[in-house]
């Protein structure tokens, strides 16, 4: 019998599916009618199905399908249920009840539902009212988002819940996510419900995720997302991991855009037509005003950002109110929704059309829906509400096919305010009348692009659901992705491998190697190819240590005895949407490092801090911002340096503590005065006398990005005289946001500050148009330890190799380079920069042509 690889089940326990974590059921268990007489359709009860088996899911429906049907369905199940295997343990004094938790516009709705379903469902307010409630046999009750979030009730008695309206949830940030969190993580069947999560923001996905307990969001967020190593906060979906992120959100999220997605009829679902019409209006372009520092515009242009978006939708009002009037008049017979954002807007409209009706948030709740009650039966002909307050849950269908919408960049809000009117069940042509000024222009493609982009993910979901239905096995196949094919390059002094780097580390010699040069990945923080076997493909940093653990012990054993390893890594910024702390936070990935790297065998024997620039730092994480230390510098940290830990093998003789084989200097190829320098890499200017602060000031940022770390150590620091040259730079506008310019230099020996960010083989990538690598590795720190660590013609392996920096640079040093590299991308741009280092040290010199003419 073969035994099993260890390492093999570590990798694929990696495949991701989201938990079963409910209970039996089968179709006989849900209702197949109404007690109106209209049966449960077929999609509405095999839905109910698969979500009372997975415990915690999410239902994505589009308007009309039956949400609330669906919900209400699968929390009467799961009651029941989970009420007998309740009984056989007598675990509770009390029955499992149900919650379901929703935006206050559409509990009516909902109760009508819940109703047709044989459950009665009550509106609570407080933990008074549910017992109440119980004690008169209700076992499901609902309330908003506000009784929640203000606790007054307790979320932990509930057995069910859900969420209806879900978007609530939708910003990882947002007050309703962190307060619920927490809150539902005590109750074992937790559901979702929403007909549209937003289509240009994946990550809203993820959060849903978090909320039923599949996975936490910042596992998600590493695990599917790439990082903009330019902009904080920009994250975008890996193309390589796209499909896997969408077969996983389908094994937890149903999205249904028809019955015919999942096999059924959709008889009675055919949607009607949906026309956009634009209306653009004049607005007075001479009216310009002024800018933030006072100017005089000679004329309004198009409104780009908040403050000029605001500030149009102000000045605009009245001629788009007179539009809307104008259109209302023009169809006396149609029942029309007035959409609004502003108050402003609203009054305008009361002013314009007498006799509307009104929904705003001062005006009691009561009255608000006594009003939406009476539009949607038709006894109100006209309605002017914002979408906050009645774009979602309600259902105006049946009487009304016309919208009038003001242009918004809130997708969400739009989205919901047409499907009030256009949805399953609606017999007529919906027209949707979108009024815009010329100077919103901006806002209305924006609004229209993420209409598409809303379509596009519509479609991919679809795909999915018909490709694989409720009960497919992606997530299974995936397993098949496991497994690398070995390609081997070589050439005189080197060789690049593109392979598993613990496979390839496993094949190799003990005591074959002389140095070993590499940057780990930082944990999950990036991922570098679409294969389980990346390091960076892990959960967290315990789960990168455990895959690390398989590699390790074999750098230890390939290690000649007593050589080094240098290790380059950097502490990782863990912002506070991830982790739900106030302010950003630094995870000590170096140290982590090192206790992982001694637990397995290697000794430490020091780091080199290598300083980074803390502007550029900043555009990367937006952690240390000038804005938030002015308001409060207890909430601003300090810059990030990276690291080079330095580890050594055990020598075979610890009499002496010498490597079995010593790697030994003549004077004249590693001068004192070379060791003095690459110790402290603090290369120092000269002149007749030292420049003050007032000529440093005048100099061009670029040159005296140059010129300061050196004139800071040629004379007395001060740091006032410091402080006093970044202030003319800046009284002359010439400080830049973009770069530091005015470095910090120091006298300690172990701390680098002349490293070249930019001299790596990227700055090549990009010459020649070639794919970047996400964390390339700077010449600087790869030839000062290959010079202190390896002897000429000895060989030096890096198991991440990347573009194959480390044996392209031992190559130009003299030595012999291995690398192994998982992405084959990289793998094959490595090679053609090996193949190059290659030939150039084969050709010969203008001087060794000159020595070889001399010698003949």
């Amino acid at each position: 019998m073969t035994a099993v690889d260890p390492y093999r089940q570590f990798l694929e326990a990696k495949v991701v599916a989201a938990p079963s974590l409910g209970l039996p059921c089968e179709m006989s268990d849900i209702l197949l009618e109404r007690r109106d007489g209209k049966p449960l359709r077929e999609h509405q009860r095999a839905i109910v199905r698969w979500g009372v088996q997975g415990g915690r899911r999410a239902y994505f429906l589009a308007f009309g399908l039956g949400k609330s049907t669906i919900q209400v369905e699968t929390g009467r199940v799961v009651l029941e249920k989970a009420l007998g295997q309740l009984q056989s343990r007598d675990a509770l004094a009390h029955d499992p009840i149900g919650l379901i938790v929703g935006p206050l516009g559409c509990r009516s709705d909902m109760i009508a539902d819940a109703g047709q379903l044989g459950v009665t469902l009550r509106f609570v307010r407080d933990m008074d009212q549910v017992w109440a409630a119980y004690a008169e046999g209700v076992r499901m009750v609902l309330t908003n988002f506000e009784t929640v979030r203000d606790g007054k009730l307790d979320v932990s008695r509930f057995t069910f819940s859900s969420i209806d309206e879900a978007a609530a949830l939708r910003d990882y940030g947002s007050e309703t996510f962190q307060t619920f969190l927490p809150l539902f993580e005590p109750v074992p069947y937790r559901f979702v419900a929403t007909a549209m999560p937003a289509p240009n923001r994946y990550k809203e996905l993820i959060h849903y995720a978090a909320f039923l307990g599949i996975m936490d969001s910042g596992q998600a967020l590493t695990r599917f997302f790439q990082r903009n190593s330019e902009k904080a906060g920009d994250l975008t979906l890996y193309p390589h991991k796209e499909e896997e992120f969408w077969l996983w959100v389908n094994s937890w999220a149903v999205f249904l855009q028809k019955p015919s997605d999942l096999g059924f009829s959709d008889d009675g679902y055919a949607l009607p037509a949906l026309t956009f019409r634009t209306h653009m209006v004049a607005a007075d372009i001479a009216d310009a005003g002024a800018d933030r520092d006072g100017q005089g515009r000679l004329m309004r242009t198009g409104a780009k950002g908040v403050v000029e978006t605001a500030r149009e939708a102000r000045d605009t009002i009245d001629v788009r109110v007179a539009k809307v009037a104008e259109l209302v008049a023009e169809a006396p017979a149609d029942h029309f929704l007035l959409w609004h954002d502003l108050e402003a807007e609203r009054d305008a409209l009361r002013c314009a059309i007498p006799g509307i009706a009104e929904v705003y948030g001062s005006q009691k709740l009561d009255r608000n829906e006594e009003i939406a009650d009476a539009f949607a039966r038709g006894e109100v002909r006209l309605l002017a509400a914002k979408p906050s307050m009645l774009g979602a849950g309600r259902n105006f269908q049946h009487h009304c096919h016309r919208a009038t919408i003001f242009p918004t960049y809130k997708f969400h809000d739009f989205l919901q305010a047409l499907h009030r009117i256009y949805r399953f069940l609606q017999s007529e042509e919906v027209v949707i009348d979108l009024i815009y000024a010329e100077t919103q222009a901006e806002q209305l493609r924006e609004l229209m692009r993420k209409w598409d982009d809303h379509k596009a993910m519509v479609e991919r979901m679809s795909d999915l659901i018909r490709r694989y239905g409720l009960e497919h096995q992606a997530a299974i196949t995936m397993r098949r992705t496991l497994g690398v094919e070995r390609v081997e390059e070589s050439g005189d002094g080197w060789r690049a491998i593109n392979n598993d780097c613990v496979a390839e580390t496993r094949a190799m010699d003990d005591d074959s190697v002389d140095l070993i040069v590499t940057s780990i990945p930082f944990g999950n923080h990036y991922e570098y190819s679409p294969r389980y076997e990346d390091f960076g493909h892990t959960d967290d940093n315990a789960h990168f240590f455990r895959q690390l653990d398989f590699l390790t012990p074999e750098l230890l054993r390939v290690l000649k005895p007593g050589r080094l390893a240098f290790i380059h890594v950097k502490d990782r910024i863990r912002f506070a949407s991830v982790t739900g702390m106030t302010r950003p936070t630094v995870d000590p990935f170096h140290a982590h490092t090192i206790a992982h790297f001694t637990k397995h065998g290697f000794a430490y024997c020091g780091l080199r801090f290598i300083a980074t620039d803390v502007v550029r730092e900043n555009n990367q994480t937006y952690r240390l911002t000038y804005k938030t230390l002015k308001r409060d510098s207890t909430a601003v940290g300090c810059g990030s340096p990276e690291f080079l830990l330095c580890f050594f093998k055990l020598p075979t003789d610890r009499t002496n503590g010498w490597a079995d084989v010593p790697v030994m200097h003549a004077e004249e190829e590693f001068s004192l005065a070379r060791w003095q320098i690459d110790a402290d890499s603090l290369w120092r200017s000269s002149g007749d006398r030292a420049l003050r602060p007032d000529e440093l000031g005048m100099m061009p940022p670029s040159a005296l990005a140059k010129m300061f770390p050196a004139w800071s150590v040629q004379d007395v620091y001060d740091h006032d005289e410091h402080v006093a040259i970044g202030e003319a730079l800046a009284e002359r506008k010439q400080l830049p946001t973009s770069f530091g310019v005015l470095q910090p230099a120091t006298m300690r020996l172990d701390c680098w500050t002349d490293v070249q960010r930019m001299l790596t083989l990227n700055g090549e990538q990009t010459r020649r148009q070639l794919e970047n690598h996400i964390c390339p590795l700077q010449f600087d720190i790869v030839d000062r330890a290959i010079r202190l660590g390896s002897n000429p013609g000895e060989l030096v392996y890096d198991p991440f190799g990347g573009l194959m920096t480390v044996p392209f640079r031992a190559l130009k040093m003299g030595r012999r380079g291995l690398g192994c590299e998982l992405n084959p991308t990289s793998f094959r741009d490595g090679v053609r920069y090996c193949r190059e280092a290659e030939a150039a040290r084969a050709m010969p010199s203008l001087f060794d042509l000159l020595e070889q003419e001399a010698a003949a």
